[in-house]
């Protein structure tokens, strides 16, 4: 059994990220090289030009900073506040010494040495997937994630993705209203929730999963962060599925990533007129992904490791629609996968105005449908 790493290496660890030019991989190098990472402090210059990675240059720039005492000691001081500071948010840290760090994301050419997290990460033998896709999703591509979330968490499948708005936030929105396990992914420090500053969604994350994010606390949300963050998302997880992706953004830099990093991509099929739907359509046109409709694609492509823990989905449905009345039945009956406005809807059922809002607001309060702005109502995906 893998003891968990002492205060020394967490701080040791926090401690040669901010060596400049050292990097995650050359760090993984260097753990797996030294036994006892403390040898790191007492090595000399053509020691450290064993490790892989690390040539003359970089291994001089790494035994002055660590023999560097006030450089040293500054960096240690920075490192125990880190750690210090963490208990304000409930916060932990998990480094790539600890038997709880995420197996999948150890494996990847460059795994952050340390994780933030606040919550509680699965455990290692839980399957995981990506969710991530556009910003500016449509309804298409909503009702998608939506239906492919729910099904996720009924086969027992962690949700990952970035917390940003749009797609990523309509994963872990639907993960957990059908109450699964989902993990976010920050470009900044766990204590900024920048997308979600009122707290609507990330209270309920670390009640039911985690937040996580390689940047330290306090840390200023920069362009260059954000591709880091993607390296994570697709590493942590057997597979991501891109949601509605133009033919830039940064779910295809994920997609690229997870290619990278010899993972499985799945992508929605959408329309041809939709900008939305140009990059999922061209990673499947390149052959760069698998088109899903299901989340049965995506188990039949991954094995029998995700398709054991699935349940039926039969009876999902049924009970889904055996609570409505024979009325509400009738009026679902008449929706289709697309917005319907109210009049469209009363002529086809052949009810008046009045006695359809009765049955479409217990509709709503059943989550059998929405509304839509306009007096459009659509029914939810079972």
């Amino acid at each position: 059994m893998t003891l968990p790493a002492t205060m020394e290496e967490r701080i040791l660890l926090l401690v040669l990220t901010l060596i400049p030019g050292i990097g995650p991989a050359r760090i993984k190098a260097m753990t797996s090289h030294f036994p006892d990472l403390a040898e790191v402090l007492h090595t000399n210059v053509n020691d450290l030009m064993t490790v892989p990675g690390i040539g003359e240059s970089l291994a001089r720039q790494i035994h002055h900073f660590l023999h560097h005492i006030p450089t040293k000691q500054a960096a240690e001081n920075a490192a125990a506040e880190q750690i210090a500071g963490l208990h304000r948010y409930n916060a932990t840290i998990v480094t790539i010494l600890d038997s709880e760090y995420p197996a999948l994301l150890k494996e990847i050419y460059d795994p952050p040495p340390c994780l933030f997290v606040r919550g509680k990460l699965p455990a290692n033998d839980t399957p995981a997937l990506a969710v991530v896709g556009t910003r500016y999703a449509s309804q298409y591509g909503k009702q998608a994630t939506a239906l492919l979330c729910k099904d996720l968490v009924n086969c027992g499948i962690v949700v990952f993705s970035g917390l940003a708005y749009g797609i990523d936030m309509a994963a872990h929105t639907a993960t957990l209203e059908n109450g699964g396990i989902t993990v976010a992914v920050l470009a900044s420090g766990v204590d900024t929730i920048y997308t979600d500053p009122k707290g609507k969604v990330w209270p309920k994350i670390i009640e039911q999963g985690a937040i996580i994010s390689e940047e330290w606390l306090g840390s200023e949300l920069s362009p260059g962060k954000f591709p880091k963050r993607n390296r994570i998302i697709s590493g942590i997880s057997a597979g991501t599925i891109v949601i509605e992706s133009d033919l830039k953004g940064g779910s295809l830099i994920t997609a690229s990533t997870a290619l990278e990093q010899n993972r499985e991509i799945f992508a929605v099929p959408g329309s041809i007129f939709s900008r939305t739907s140009r990059g999922t359509n061209k990673l499947i046109q390149q052959g760069a992904a698998k088109a899903i409709m299901s989340v049965e694609d995506i188990i039949s492509e991954l094995g029998p490791r995700f398709a054991s823990s699935c349940s039926t989905k039969s009876a999902v449905q049924d009970n889904s629609v055996n609570h409505l009345t024979i009325q509400e039945k009738s009026i679902i009956h008449y929706m289709g996968t697309e917005p319907v406005h109210i009049d469209a809807l009363a002529a086809a059922s052949a009810m008046d105005v009045s006695t359809l809002l009765v049955h479409l607001f217990e509709l709503e309060l059943k989550a059998a449908i929405s509304q839509q702005p306009g007096q459009f109502f659509q029914k939810r995906a079972f």
